[in-house]
């Protein structure tokens, strides 16, 4: 059986250790104490690193303890990082032909509203297996480098998003990417490239989004085309021929 220790019992060292010290070693340590505290002593050295300031190098005082779990300084806004500017565009407008003017009744315009990812804006396609190849597209970036040959990303976009589906009879390529491009030049770029490679193409508007689209057989493509804010174009590719 264990016994707790009393207070008087572990105080007692330390009396008996205070009781031995001498008159006299106590009157050196209080001389020495006054000599430091009057500056009596004469080291340059200790003088200057007594009376000196702290210093501090700011660096280190920042990444000091930097594994540390700390409030934020202020809260997170969310923001996403600026965006760097488009490259230019390098399309001479004098190789392309006028896409026609717009229909104001847009139905494509509606049914794309409101789709909020790349999945859903290929679903709402009016092709037969829009719905079905739209269950089965992947994400990725390199989606981008398989579109049509004759309906390829325009030259220096900045790609934001791209998404396929290669199975089960499915070639659906979707994707989005933003050019400095103006949107009448993005219409007319797009309207020379189906026409040349044999498809129709129909252009509508509901003022704000404008959508280029047609067919060849079985293959159909649509292009939603929006004025970026700044300059140039916001552009969504749909197509169910990929390479």
């Amino acid at each position: 059986m264990t016994f707790p220790l009393r207070p008087a019992l572990i105080l007692l060292p330390l009396a008996l250790a205070a009781c031995g010290r001498s008159s006299t070693d106590q009157q050196d340590l209080n001389s020495l104490d006054a000599e430091l505290t009057n500056g009596a002593v004469r080291d340059p050295a200790l003088t200057s690193s007594l009376g000196g300031q702290i210093m501090v190098d700011p660096r280190l005082a920042q990444s000091s303890n930097t594994d540390a779990v700390r409030p934020p300084p202020r809260p997170d806004s969310g923001a996403v990082p600026p965006e760097g500017p488009l490259k230019a565009d390098p399309v001479d407008p004098r190789t392309l032909k006028r896409a026609p003017t717009a229909s104001n009744d847009c139905p494509e315009c509606k049914s794309a509203n409101g789709a909020l990812t790349l999945g859903a804006l290929a679903e709402r396609q009016t092709t037969p297996d829009a719905g079905v190849c739209a269950q089965k597209i992947g994400y990725s970036a390199g989606w981008a480098n398989r579109l049509p040959a004759d309906l390829p990303l325009y030259p220096a976009a900045r790609l934001t998003e791209a998404a396929g589906a290669d199975r089960d009879g499915c070639r659906l390529r979707v994707v989005s990417f933003a050019s400095a491009a103006p949107m009448q030049k993005m219409l007319d770029w797009y309207f020379t490239k189906a026409t040349a490679a044999g498809y129709s193409a129909g252009h509508s508007t509901d003022g704000r989004q404008h959508v280029l689209g047609g067919v060849r057989g079985n293959d159909a493509y649509v292009v939603y085309v929006t004025a970026r804010a700044g300059g140039g174009s916001d552009v969504d590719l749909v197509s169910n021929a990929g390479r």
